[in-house]
């Protein structure tokens, strides 16, 4: 909101350049950076507690985070043995793996940070604690395994089929929502390019994953998050199926 790009360019400009008389004994950049890590913690719990309303309808998705080019992997000396190398359907990647799960209204239900070779399906089940109704995902959430242990926790996980699979019926209503799917594309796509959640400039572990979990709490904030766009066709669809479900 304050249209700085970044963190340091707000502080040297806007807290010490503007506001210095407002804030006693403010201390320079350089410290404030060595007290970031003091926060994480803090911020998690606060992140947690931004966590939006169940609806019965979740996405859920992952995307990469690359902490440095993949021709620099074998220099990079700030998150040696905590980022790791991993594949998603852009290519290969050397970072973390930012796993989200969302409502129809792109509020925040779920959220875990895990090193870049973690497979998409093993957070999922401890994301998905407290949820209820179904979960859309992508293709690589296909698993068996996964779709007993959420019915366990009463949540029913829909995926795409792929190409060598048989058919599986759907009701019009799942349907129609898989497509939706893109929903969590449009706001990993945000987090990226508006929050600015993925940096390869970090010079310390801790403050790498103060940054992530900030643009996060920030984005909880924002009056403007993406939502499910209805055509009329689609919403005569939903208004049938919610009258079905309540007799």
């Amino acid at each position: 909101m304050s249209c700085f790009i970044n963190f340091k360019g707000y502080y040297t400009e806007q807290v010490l350049g503007r506001w210095h008389r407002e804030f006693h004994d403010i201390p320079s950049y350089t410290h404030v950076v060595q007290l970031l890590p003091r926060v994480l913690w803090p911020l998690v719990h606060y992140l947690g507690s931004r966590r939006g309303e169940v609806s019965g309808i979740s996405f859920v998705d992952s995307t990469p985070l690359k902490v440095c080019h993949h021709a620099r992997i074998d220099s990079h000396k700030v998150l040696r043995g905590l980022a790791q190398r991993g594949k998603s359907s852009t290519g290969w990647f050397f970072g973390f793996k930012l796993h989200l799960i969302i409502n129809d209204r792109s509020e925040l239900l779920g959220v875990r940070l895990t090193p870049g070779n973690v497979d998409d399906r093993l957070p999922v089940p401890e994301m998905a604690k407290g949820l209820f109704g179904k979960l859309f995902g992508d293709r690589g959430y296909l698993s068996q395994a996964l779709r007993d242990t959420l019915k366990q926790q009463g949540v029913e996980l829909i995926t795409k089929l792929r190409k060598n699979m048989k058919p599986k019926l759907l009701n019009l209503m799942d349907k129609i929502l898989l497509r939706k799917r893109a929903l969590i594309e449009t706001v990993n796509d945000q987090l990226k390019n508006v929050w600015e959640i993925e940096r390869s400039r970090h010079r310390s572990p801790l403050n790498a994953f103060v940054h992530p979990i900030a643009a996060l709490a920030a984005y909880t904030w924002q009056d403007k998050r993406p939502a499910l766009y209805w055509t009329r066709e689609e919403q005569n669809i939903l208004n049938t199926h919610k009258q079905i479900v309540y007799e």
